[in-house]
């Protein structure tokens, strides 16, 4: 979990010859290397206005680590907490690798100015031993403890949102799913290039076939996740977000996606669309109440490339539409300033308390 200085970034193996020790090899110097200083001149610097910390969450069976994100503003000069903040339960991507660090310059953003709390959960990495559904229950453990103990913490509990990109996007849904069943409202989920789908037919969307290889090699890492996700004798359609039974008094969700990415682009489709069809949530820009889901794509962008904080705020009840948030010839699209900018100013959906 340690910030490691200088590191160099193992080469991309042999996905479909890859037996089990070398995919714990490949994550363990592919993870040094994201924990580095080397990383962050990729992934970004953190915002010097949030502090950074570990910390561990102990669970009647397990403790998982959380890395907790805070505005320094949000404490008096003895480091007591000032006030109640919002909530936002991050889920890192990565699926077989990576970590919450890999995550802080979008997190660390995010803490400073909404202002919130933000965690980001170290959940289990899916492997030959830890399927999905054990990543799975570790972000809905976290959210569901974080909640029940938000006095300690210094959390509003009512200002509750998830935000998690690729497989933490995955693991988001289905906190928010979770969240619906067990009477936990939530003010929104951010699904930055989510995968909705681990069963088969997530190789046979039409995206898959233009991405393939290019311009990353996406089907064979899909293999390993897919096979490593839902082992034989696992319902996959359980896992999969695409295919929850009741899509119904869900929170509020913003779906921001690449535009040249196999795993997102077809699957975020279908899954508004069938969504639409069902009555439950409807794609609608201009309001923002519960139940809407609305979606934006980052035009040329690929899976897993740093998105800007602005494409992640801004959303939740009673919010108006992000700045960002423009309308081009094809559909949505975000114009995005750099947030790093001087004078940027972000809308506050969990903000403010109502």
């Amino acid at each position: 979990m340690s910030e490691i200085t200088t590191v160099k970034r193992p080469p991309e193996p042999d996905w479909p010859a890859m037996t089990d020790e070398e995919l714990l090899a490949y994550r363990e110097a592919e993870n040094r290397f994201r924990a580095s200083s080397a990383a962050r001149a990729l992934l970004g610097e953190p915002d010097p206005g949030a502090t950074i910390e570990w910390q561990r969450l102990v669970l009647p069976d397990r403790e998982i680590p959380v890395r907790v994100y805070r505005p320094a503003a949000a404490r008096d000069g003895d480091g007591t907490d000032r006030a109640e903040l919002p909530l936002v339960l991050h889920g890192h991507g990565g699926s077989f690798v990576g970590t919450a660090v890999q995550c802080d310059w979008a997190n660390s953003h995010l803490a400073a100015r909404l202002p919130a709390l933000v965690g980001s959960v170290e959940h289990r990495l899916i492997g030959p031993e830890t399927p999905l559904s054990d990543a799975v229950d570790d972000g809905w453990d976290v959210l569901r403890h974080m909640v029940r103990h938000a006095s300690q913490r210094g959390i509003d509990p009512a200002r509750t949102a998830v935000f998690g990109e690729s497989c933490g996007a995955l693991i988001s849904a289905l906190a928010a799913i979770g969240a619906r069943e067990a009477g936990l409202t939530l003010k929104a989920q951010v699904l930055v290039n989510p995968a909705v789908d681990v069963t088969e037919t997530m190789f046979d969307y039409a995206s898959i076939a233009e991405f393939r290889y290019s311009p990353t090699r996406a089907v064979p890492q899909l293999r390993v996740f897919q096979r490593l996700s839902v082992p034989q004798r696992t319902d996959a359609r359980a896992l999969s977000p695409l295919y929850a039974d009741d899509l119904s008094g869900l929170a509020p969700a913003l779906v921001v996606v690449p535009t040249r990415d196999a795993v997102v682009r077809a699957q975020r489709k279908r899954r508004v669309d069938r969504a639409a069809r069902q009555g439950h949530l409807r794609r609608d820009r201009a309001a923002a109440g519960a139940g809407v889901v609305r979606d934006g794509s980052l035009p040329g962008s690929l899976h897993g490339g740093r998105v800007p904080v602005e494409a992640t705020t801004g959303f939740g009840e009673g919010a108006r539409a992000p700045q960002c948030a423009r309308r081009g010839p094809h559909g949505p699209r975000l114009d995005v300033p750099d947030p790093r900018r001087q004078g940027s100013r972000l809308p506050h959906a969990m903000g403010e308390k109502q």
